[in-house]
């Protein structure tokens, strides 16, 4: 029988883990091994939005926070959205992320998220939360803080990239999500010729830190870009 686009993304996700090695200062966390509600919520929300064999277009984020898809498995979604908006309830964790608030806005203005997830996946190249010792505590951080650890991670992060576009994605043109984060992508895309055309978009957090009050800009460019 043919596998749907969500049969194929859960599986992905039930078979993650990075066994390769890391600066010493750096952590990966994964979800689906640390909180196993966050497997079952995960299978509810692909069920619900991707039991199809529909060809997506992708944006591509950096990688996962510990409070957005690092709890709930689903990219740029904390537990706030997931049940007010999807309706599947997470009763392990609480959690509220930034960028999970700019995103469903986005999500809202597309038409919902009926709507928005059968034309787009969201994913992220290093797919697992990275977290970070400093003064004493461990904070969030991105693939590409550190020169050693985006060495470390680069051919996992290709492989990663590969299995995505694997699921069903269109790679005539991605969509990526921050400046920085896209001058590491390219550098990746030289390597492995994944995608055709990339379309940077200002990254969320940035937008909601930085840019709230010129929010409603960057959600009509977001649109534009994705409806084209």
């Amino acid at each position: 029988m043919k596998r749907t686009f969500a049969d194929k993304v859960v599986e992905f996700n039930r078979n993650l883990k990075y066994d390769g090695k890391l600066p010493g200062d750096f952590q990966v966390l994964n979800p689906y091994i640390s909180n196993p509600e966050t497997m079952n919520v995960m299978q509810k929300f692909y069920q619900k939005y991707y039991n199809d064999f529909n060809c997506r277009k992708f944006i591509v984020g950096i990688n996962p926070s510990r409070h957005g898809a690092g709890v709930t498995g689903v990219p740029f979604t904390d537990t706030k959205r997931l049940e007010s908006v999807c309706g599947i309830a997470m009763t392990s964790a609480r959690t509220h992320e930034i960028s999970s608030v700019f995103i469903y806005d986005i999500i809202a203005e597309y038409g919902g998220p009926d709507e928005f997830y059968k034309d787009i996946y969201i994913n992220s190249p290093f797919p697992l939360a990275i977290i970070r010792k400093s003064k004493g505590n461990w904070i969030n951080a991105n693939y590409y803080d550190d020169k050693e650890l985006f060495n470390e991670v680069k051919d996992f992060m290709i492989d990663a990239l590969k299995k995505h576009i694997s699921l069903g994605l269109d790679t005539s043109e991605v969509f990526i999500l921050g400046k920085k984060n896209a001058d590491f992508i390219s550098k990746l895309n030289q390597e492995a010729s994944l995608f055709d055309r990339m379309m940077v978009l200002e990254h969320p957090r940035y937008i909601q830190q930085y840019k709230s009050k010129e929010k409603q800009l960057y959600i009509d460019k977001y649109i534009l870009a994705l409806k084209q």
